[in-house]
């Protein structure tokens, strides 16, 4: 079975403030078909989520003003947002962050830098599957 195109029009958001990220993370997902909407910052990612209702959500645990535990916890808070799985992105792998990361409602945990393949696969675990 061919599956490249099976994440075509998934709706990905990747939330982080590093530039280099974003793009690269952007490349990878166009190239799967998905639909990718980029933040910068957690309160850059509230004010975008409402408009795109993104399938996936990426997001940067080092970010200012509002970093990833909080912006996860925010949108896990929301009604309208909760079932959204959201992916924690971090550059250390540590047992505490993980924790964290799930006690405030993430649903996985990728290490940067990350490869193509473990983001897509991500996004092909969460993504909301066809009837």
């Amino acid at each position: 079975m061919d599956n490249s195109n099976d994440m075509a029009g998934t709706k990905v958001m990747v939330i982080d403030d590093s530039n280099t990220i974003r793009r690269s993370a952007e490349i990878f997902l166009l190239q799967a078909g998905c639909e990718v909407i980029l933040a910068e910052d957690g309160f850059d990612a509230l004010a975008k989520i409402a408009d795109h209702q993104p399938q996936v959500i990426f997001v940067d645990i080092m970010m200012p003003r509002l970093d990833g535990y909080q912006t996860c916890a925010l949108i896990k808070k929301n009604a309208r947002l909760r079932e959204t799985p959201v992916i924690m992105l971090s550059s250390k792998d540590g047992l505490f962050d993980r924790a964290r990361g799930r006690l405030v409602g993430s649903n996985e945990y990728l290490t940067k830098p990350f490869t193509k393949d473990s983001l897509l696969e991500a996004v092909r675990r969460h993504r909301p599957r066809a009837a």
